[in-house]
């Protein structure tokens, strides 16, 4: 996982190179290009990967990118996907921010571990409520949005009159922080500030090692989500069917609603993981089809 916000010339012409150089190191995932920069997440071999970043890095525009590093047992990604794009996170500004401009203070795990714990501050989830929803910082708002682009509306909305207070923002791995803190110091509140490296980074380092972090942070590959807080497990979400404790997400069968939603595996096989009636009894069912396979 990583991103730069740099400027990227003839970004849609780099994209096709861009996806050729990854095909032919033979990595999967998913890039996004524009001409603010680059955000994307790869899976490969140690060597594929090591290779990857060398020549990233040889780059001038990335030479100090930073890239988080997971080990994982097989590919997150199905495929390779380098598309070009107007932004590399999605916000849709009237006018548009650049984060080498202008964006919120900078906090490490550490700092960020200890302003959690004042009683003085708003801590401010920047991501959608689905993510919310499966593992948070304890006592951050849940804006409840749909999308990013959603977010400046609820901050117009719902903090307004709270411009003088201190606001600690966060996200999954810090590329949307960026934009977003700088948007709020744009609107006029006066101490902004953003985790370094998103809830990612927060679970990796030795000294918080995640703490203040109950559930699991959901990332855009096949693992879903991942734990963060090495010191105890809190489980956050309930199973969508019984109402248990469970963060476990899986897609709907029914590949014409493929809703998201936390299911226990009891659940799965009662339920043909499957949102509803007319999903488990839709011809299409991806249950069904894996159960006949199967058999």
């Amino acid at each position: 996982m990583y991103y730069k916000y740099v400027s990227i010339e003839n970004h849609e012409e780099y994209a096709v190179e861009h996806l050729a150089f990854c095909k032919a190191l033979g990595l999967k995932g998913r890039i996004l290009v524009a001409e603010e920069g680059i955000n994307g997440t790869v899976s490969g071999t140690v060597e594929q990967t090591d290779e990857y970043i060398r020549v990233m890095h040889s780059d001038p525009r990335f030479s100090d990118m930073e890239f988080k590093i997971d080990e994982h047992e097989g590919h997150a990604f199905k495929k390779m996907f380098v598309r070009p794009r107007d932004e590399i996170v999605t916000l849709r500004l009237e006018e548009d921010i650049n984060p080498n401009d202008k964006t919120g203070e900078y906090l490490s795990p550490e700092e960020f571990y200890e302003q959690l714990q004042r009683d003085d501050v708003i801590v401010l989830d920047a991501r959608n409520d689905y993510e919310y929803a499966i593992g948070h910082f304890r006592g951050a708002i849940n804006p409840k949005v749909d999308a990013f682009r959603e977010l400046p509306q609820w901050v117009r909305e719902n903090l307004s009159e709270h411009k003088d207070k201190k606001i600690l923002a966060y996200c999954t791995g810090g590329i949307r922080c960026e934009k977003f803190t700088g948007f709020l110091l744009e609107e006029g509140f006066k101490d902004v500030a953003q985790l370094h490296g998103g809830i990612v980074m927060y679970g990796k380092d030795e000294n918080v090692q995640g703490d203040l972090f109950d559930g699991k942070c959901y990332v855009f590959d096949e693992r879903i989500s991942v734990p963060i807080n090495q010191k105890e497990e809190i489980i956050v979400a309930s199973c969508y069917y019984c109402g248990q404790k469970e963060d476990r997400y899986v897609n709907c069968a029914n590949p014409d609603c493929n809703l998201q939603h936390v299911c226990c595996e009891e659940c799965e096989v009662k339920y043909n993981r499957s949102c509803s009636d007319e999903c488990r009894q839709h011809p299409k069912n991806r249950y069904k089809r894996e159960l006949q396979q199967s058999s």
